[in-house]
């Protein structure tokens, strides 16, 4: 029997472990907000898939992806009670067609999604995923797409990861936006950590920056780099699995996990070095 998954809210950054060092400067706004506010995690929607990311569209639906390669949109409707006297509210949970093809397997599958902040007016979603290549290789892709009808149009990856490889492990991945309209993402070290966190000119162990549209933005860190691959923001992650905007400071914060001692939390600075990845 498939053991049961629950989604809490909130769910990115809520269980990590604060005891890891931050930056200075932050802590005591952190410390302010957290006093200021109480958080009771409350049972939103059960789940038997291993969930991976969730995103709200402006209506209050909200999309989730299944790792295991599907998206659902949960609709909260009001239907009639069983004794028809009245209207009782309850969430319904749909399937969404048209997904690109998918590499499933190890830690690959579909992966996180993302709402572009002008979503009520363009209607871009986004979402990570695992591509194949050839001969059992894949990479992490990042891809936006639009919703109609239940089902996904005008689907076009922006960013394809060239880090190919047969190993099932350390994709990633991770999306969010910033206040400027700037998507982030990460992708991890694809099971390399002594290899592609330190290195610009290769992919994979990186946050990135786009546009919105894919375009590389000019003021990146390594854009004039002619061997770096430009898309970079910063470097020596090993496998960062949640980022989120800080609600008060507006910084993209990072967890990665790495066992024996490679677990770190992280605000993302332009260029950084974060690290040896075993470290």
């Amino acid at each position: 029997m498939s053991l049961l998954r629950k989604i809490l809210l909130p769910m990115l950054l809520g269980s990590t472990c604060f005891s890891c060092s931050v930056n200075s400067q932050v802590a005591p706004k952190i410390k302010q907000a957290q006093s200021a506010q109480s958080y009771t995690p409350q049972l939103y929607i059960a789940n038997t898939g291993i969930s991976w990311g969730m995103a709200w569209l402006p209506n209050g639906d909200m999309l989730f992806t299944d790792r295991d390669g599907e998206l659902r949109l949960v609709k909260q409707e009001l239907i009639a009670d069983n004794k028809g006297i009245g209207k009782i509210s309850e969430k319904i949970v749909k399937k969404i067609e048209g997904l690109p093809k998918i590499k499933l397997g190890g830690q690959g599958g579909l992966l996180d999604i993302a709402v572009h902040p002008d979503y009520a007016n363009n209607g871009w979603l986004y979402f990570s995923y695992t591509k194949a290549k050839d001969k059992g290789n894949k990479s992490t892709a990042i891809m936006r797409a639009k919703l109609h009808n239940m089902t996904l149009t005008s689907l076009e990856d922006i960013y394809i990861a060239q880090a190919y490889g047969s190993k099932g492990v350390h994709f990633g991945s991770r999306l969010a936006f910033d206040n400027q309209g700037y998507l982030y993402f990460s992708i991890g070290d694809r099971g390399q950590r002594d290899i592609n966190p330190q290195n610009i000119n290769r992919d994979a162990g990186k946050i990135y920056r786009l546009h919105d549209d894919g375009r590389i933005p000019k003021d990146n860190p390594f854009f004039l780099n002619k061997l770096a691959k430009k898309a970079i923001y910063s470097y020596g992650h090993r496998n960062p699995q949640g980022m989120a905007k800080h609600p008060i400071t507006n910084d993209i914060w990072t967890h990665e996990h790495g066992p024996r001692g490679g677990d770190e939390v992280n605000i993302i600075a332009k260029g950084k070095n974060y690290g040896p990845a075993n470290n």
